[in-house]
């Protein structure tokens, strides 16, 4: 099951790390101001809120596989939409349809591979589960930066919605025993696990400030004169996450979130204040190698934390509380880097959005003691059960 899983989402995250770093530059080449391209990468996140009301409470009691075949044909809609567009409010309006979609595919992918997981490596699975969005990271903005220079944006989403349509063929096959076992009800302890707050305020503060790189590297990278090669940014970045993310959930299931979550958040601050003055792209590939020790090591941990907090009849709310912290970091965080960098400059831009990191800094020193608490409890409960 844990096999299959990985297979289909990365089948899924291909075509997800092939479109949205172009999106930014889509918007760009029809003029549009960096204030609308940050909204426009911004809306992704709006209908994924929105679908949060009723992603947790369905996946609680829904077969969470049928819930991901559907939610990637509504992906594979959205890229072909995007194919067709050559104005902006197009684009804004299949943006938001992917985010309907989103609230759903990468929810219920979590709760099924958390399933599938013994407890006793529950950190170090869910680094090598993240592997699956890492391999497409390392190849999907690249191969769709080639195919926009070759073939143009509109035959470059064609393309992602058939990867959609392959990942679909891929879920449809994943065996999930499932067996209902209540009513589907719509309620604020269905949709947001209290318990897995705290992990999820973590993720919204270093979201915020990591969302930024997917709305605004490759316009910035060409304001800078870096018009070919910005790609290899984002090869370099998972290529160096194939090493630290399974390190992290090893080191993370061995010495506790905390210890490895401060060194990661400040990893990611410096590697913003490399991007603000980087003019070459070796200084870029410099700030991915270090960024990639950053937020990108440290999410599955702090995903890991989120299911941890929860027991296992409501991992479903805690994927969806999750996910709400991610949203919201994908909403405020390009909608703020916009206007920043549209009233103050690129470069002061970069190092503002440091101050986000600053804020989880601070809730994770705060809170230690309570994450602690968290995964001790987590690990009598598994020994119990063992």
């Amino acid at each position: 099951m844990f096999i299959s899983i990985f297979i289909a989402n990365m089948a899924l995250n291909l075509g997800q790390q092939m479109s949205n770093p172009l999106l930014a530059a889509y918007a760009d080449s029809l003029g549009a101001p960096a204030s609308q391209i940050g909204i426009l990468m911004s809306m992704f996140a709006i209908t994924s809120l929105l679908c949060k009301i009723v992603t947790s409470p369905a996946m609680d009691t829904y077969n969470r596989k049928y819930m991901v075949v559907l939610s990637t044909a509504i992906l594979a809609t959205a890229y072909l939409g995007y194919s067709f567009s050559n104005e902006m409010p197009f684009l804004m309006l299949f943006r938001l349809l992917q985010g309907c979609a989103s609230a759903f595919a990468n929810v219920c992918c979590l709760a099924l591979v958390s399933e599938a997981l013994p407890a006793n490596k529950f950190g170090t699975g869910m680094g090598y589960y993240s592997l699956a969005q890492v391999i497409s990271q390392a190849i999907g903005p690249t191969i769709g930066l080639i195919m926009v220079s070759l073939f143009g944006y509109s035959m470059t989403y064609a393309v992602n919605a058939i990867v959609m349509l392959v990942a679909l063929l891929l879920t449809s096959r994943i065996r999930y025993n499932f067996k209902r076992t209540k009513k589907l009800s719509i309620t604020i302890n269905n949709i947001i696990a209290k318990e897995a707050i705290l992990p999820a305020s973590l993720i919204f503060f270093m979201g915020v400030g990591f969302s930024t790189i997917n709305a605004f590297l490759i316009v910035y990278a060409g304001k800078q004169g870096i018009q070919t090669g910005i790609g290899l940014f984002f090869t370099v970045y998972a290529l160096t996450l194939l090493f630290t993310r399974p390190l992290i959930g090893k080191l993370t299931d061995k010495f506790g979130l905390f210890k490895v979550s401060v060194p990661a958040i400040i990893f990611t601050g410096i590697s913003f204040f490399i991007i603000s003055f980087s003019k070459s792209l070796p200084l870029f590939l410099v700030a991915a190698f270090i960024n990639a020790f950053g937020y990108g090591a440290c999410q599955p941990a702090l995903q890991s934390l989120a299911m941890k907090s929860v027991p296992n009849e409501r991992r479903g709310s805690g994927s969806s509380t999750n996910y709400i912290g991610q949203d919201l970091g994908s909403l405020v965080g390009p909608t703020c880097a916009g206007f920043f960098a549209q009233t103050i400059g690129y470069t002061s831009m970069w190092r503002i959005m440091i101050t986000p990191l600053v804020i989880g800094l601070i809730i994770l020193i705060a809170f230690k003691g309570k994450i602690t608490r968290i995964e001790e409890n987590f690990r009598k409960k598994s020994n119990v059960a063992q």
